[in-house]
């Protein structure tokens, strides 16, 4: 295996970022913001990888990621399993994340949905179950969008749709984005 070029495919990433993608992140740090401010919570669902980053990004949210502060409202719906499992069993596994924002969403809320393929059932109905709380949908595509970008409020979207890149690049963007959060936040 050439290691440099499994870098390469990452830094080309990287080096394609343009000017649309920080106004993108700078907007949904401005929603991530507005929510929290207003006494809200940001919400996050995604599915292997995208799970573990869901998690990861809620886990920044409360704990902290670069200040030490007061903790934000957040919480994954990828966490659990007695829930994705009741819900999987009596709904189906596309109504898994669906159900859980239309029982713990409100007005007001931010969803976060990741996604490699974009076109996952259960990040589909979360977010049309989203839209019709009111709750402000934000996410990181691959696949040029697939179906997901139709129906989401605010998206940075690739064309590939490598899960290992996309789940990589996704962190990293909201890594960048959650600082800018908790700078915000604790002016």
């Amino acid at each position: 295996m050439d290691y440099s070029v499994e870098i390469d495919k990452r830094l080309n990433i990287f080096n394609d970022l343009n000017e649309d993608v920080y106004k993108k992140m700078k907007r949904f740090t401005d929603i991530m913001y507005s929510s929290i401010k207003s006494g809200n919570k940001i919400m996050t669902c995604g599915n292997g990888g995208s799970a573990a980053n869901a998690q990861h990004i809620i886990g920044d949210i409360i704990g902290r990621y670069k200040i030490e502060r007061q903790a934000f409202a957040g919480l994954s719906l990828t966490v659990d399993p007695s829930v994705m499992t009741a819900t999987g069993n009596d709904y189906g596994y596309d109504e898994v994340f669906a159900r859980q924002v239309e029982g713990l969403g409100k007005e007001g809320d931010v969803l976060i949905v990741l996604s490699s393929s974009a076109n996952s059932s259960n990040i589909i109905k979360a977010v049309t179950a989203a839209r019709q709380k009111g709750i402000t949908t934000i996410g990181v595509l691959g696949n040029n969008g697939g179906e997901i970008e139709k129906l989401i409020d605010q998206a940075i979207i690739f064309n590939f749709k490598d899960s290992d890149l996309v789940e990589e690049t996704a962190m990293a963007l909201f890594h960048i984005i959650l600082m800018d959060l908790e700078k915000q936040l604790t002016k």
